[in-house]
């Protein structure tokens, strides 16, 4: 009976840790992980979907090659790229450093963030390379019946500086705050009528997903989900649930729906749709997932910025001789900021292991498009 007794404790024991292991974190990563590699799914579904990936892989190394310009004496500074990002307040100042620094590692001339004013400081102490205008405001530091007046200041101030942008890139440290919000969706206003290339990410994508009037039918609009982000995306747009089945269909949809702008879907294959064509990079990156990686290209936003204002450069240009199929810019940038966030992960991985951060990984930058693409 005290055997008895004894296995039976034993089973309720084992059960309750099986209970605790199944609801803890690094369980539940661990089988998403499996389902990923195929571990508890269809094999034969796995290998079909695998076949639609390599028949939609592009050779993004060639069109990194092909975009990025050469160094030229005769070129004057800004010609190289100068690109703005959009984003920084009280609690989000590293975001917004990140995207505007990597934009100078990848080779842009010009790199400035529009912060907030306590945002400014910080930002500024990071590096003195960066240039940063202090213009924002948050609901908390105006009363209401200023906003008008101090909304219209801020777009302004923004907006005398806007001819001068190779691309914009909106949402880095964004933040939530509704006043800020609504001066952001004034400036990608004016972007618009400025036919300036407009990179949007992070909390950029939760202001457009509730207002998707603000980049629809906007050729020159970049999209850069993450997999939550997606998902709210398509439950706005196309009122359904992310279909991992027919993916690429999906986000073909996806892009047509919202009049032809440019989606750059992150995950374990980056895929990329201007409702036309659907593109992937396959390139492998790293397993390990830092805090603040994804605002490298914010997303891989301010990589796509610097690559999408290259390749309006060339394609734009009279005596281009860009030998590609593809001649979209923002196509053509979302997969060369892609494949190079990519390999510079894969390189700061290679170096660091499991203690790469997010600055190994822009130290990489240059290394990586200098592998692809050597100076001359």
């Amino acid at each position: 009976m005290l055997m008895k007794d004894g296995m039976n404790s034993r089973i309720l024991l084992d059960s309750a840790k099986s209970c605790i292991l199944a609801s803890s974190p690094v369980f539940r990563r661990q089988q998403f992980l499996i389902r990923c590699v195929g571990g508890s799914i269809d094999h034969q579904r796995n290998f079909r979907d695998m076949q639609t990936l390599r028949a939609l892989e592009v050779d993004s190394e060639s069109v990194v090659r092909a975009i990025t310009p050469a160094l030229d004496p005769t070129r004057h500074k800004g010609q190289a790229g100068n690109i703005a990002v959009i984003g920084g307040c009280r609690e989000y100042t590293g975001a917004p450093y990140f995207a505007a620094i990597s934009a100078l590692k990848i080779g842009a001339d010009l790199s400035h963030v529009f912060c907030t004013k306590d945002a400014a400081p910080v930002i500024k102490s990071y590096s003195p390379e960066l240039i940063v205008h202090p213009v924002l405001e948050e609901s908390y530091s105006i009363g209401e019946e200023c906003k008008r007046s101090i909304s219209s200041k801020v777009v302004a101030e923004v907006d005398k500086w806007m001819e001068r942008f190779d691309c914009i890139v909106v949402g880095p440290g964004l933040g939530r705050d509704p006043f800020l919000l609504d001066c952001v969706s004034e400036i990608i206003r004016h972007a618009r009528q400025s036919n300036i290339p407009i990179v949007i990410d992070g909390d950029g994508l939760v202001l457009v997903t509730n207002n998707v009037d603000l980049v629809s039918g906007y050729a020159l609009a970049v999209l850069t989900p993450n997999v939550n982000e997606y998902k709210r995306l398509v439950q706005k747009v196309l009122n359904s649930e992310v279909n991992d089945v027919d993916a690429p269909q999906q986000l073909l949809s996806l892009a047509k729906q919202i009049g032809g702008v440019t989606i750059l879907r992150k995950g374990n294959s980056d895929l990329i749709s201007d409702g036309d064509t659907v593109k992937a990079v396959n390139i492998y990156g790293s397993p390990r997932r830092c805090g603040g990686q994804g605002d490298i290209l914010s997303g891989r936003q301010v990589s796509v910025a610097v690559f999408l204002s290259w390749a309006r450069q060339h394609i734009l240009a009279a005596n281009s001789n860009i030998n590609l199929s593809c001649k979209n810019p923002t196509i053509l940038g979302c997969i060369a900021g892609s494949a190079l966030l990519r390999k510079a992960a894969s390189l700061a991985f290679l170096n660091n292991k499991r203690s790469t951060v997010t600055g190994d990984i822009i130290e990489c930058l240059g290394k990586s498009l200098e592998h692809i693409c050597p100076a001359s």
